[in-house]
């Protein structure tokens, strides 16, 4: 199969794609990483990215579409992938509709993992890091009352990103850019909504029950 999946952060898309990869057989690329990829292996791409992001900028996505139609020309993505993390905006999903199309790959599904955004505030604003061993704690979750890592005692604190006035811009930025996203597959009849919420097993069988011809 040939799948897109995308959510808003936080919603745990990048667990299920894993998850799915597994299940399915087929492999995961996140925009992100092949990003950091070619970037690290210096391809050409790669090092026209570096430029940007050393001058703090956001890579233009040609560079990006070109670096994941490198990506899907490899010899793993011949038997289907998920595709994380990209298309973001309208521009991305048009340009890697052109791709697919020249290099005649046909997408199976699109799926958009939907969150109440109460719930993904709660979630998001509740994360701990551990300065000292890096480890990642949800004080809901893990049922944690100070603020001392359970595993090294090393001291817990809370990401910039995980702020409630972050989460709450990224979130708006995320239902702002994605809207015509959803409508540019809906037309196409690929769309497919599922819940995002609960345990992760629970969410993996609605995405499979989605994924089903």
């Amino acid at each position: 199969m040939r799948i897109i999946l995308f959510g808003p952060p936080g919603v745990g898309k990048g667990t299920q794609a894993k998850i799915l990869s597994r299940e399915l057989g087929i492999v995961h690329i996140a925009s992100g990483d092949i990003l950091r990829a070619a970037i690290a292996n210096g391809t050409g791409l790669g090092k026209k990215a570096k430029t940007f992001m050393d001058r703090g900028e956001l890579v233009p996505d040609d560079v990006v579409i070109g670096i994941i139609q490198e990506r899907l020309k490899e010899a793993d993505a011949g038997d289907g992938f998920i595709l994380d993390g990209f298309p973001r905006t309208l521009p991305q999903a048009e340009a890697l509709d052109k791709v697919f199309k020249k290099s005649g790959i046909k997408v199976d599904k699109v799926v958009s993992m939907e969150v109440d955004r109460d719930i993904l505030l709660k979630r998001l604003t509740s994360r701990r890091v551990c300065r000292s061993c890096g480890a990642i704690f949800n004080l809901s979750v893990d049922k944690i009352e100070d603020s001392k890592c359970p595993k090294c005692g090393g001291e817990l604190y809370q990401r910039d990103d995980d702020r409630e006035e972050t989460i709450l811009r990224r979130f708006e930025v995320y239902i702002n850019q994605t809207k015509p996203v959803k409508n540019f597959y809906a037309l196409k009849k690929l769309l497919v909504e599922v819940d995002g919420i609960g345990e992760i097993r629970d969410v993996t069988k609605r995405l499979n029950a989605a994924l089903r011809p």
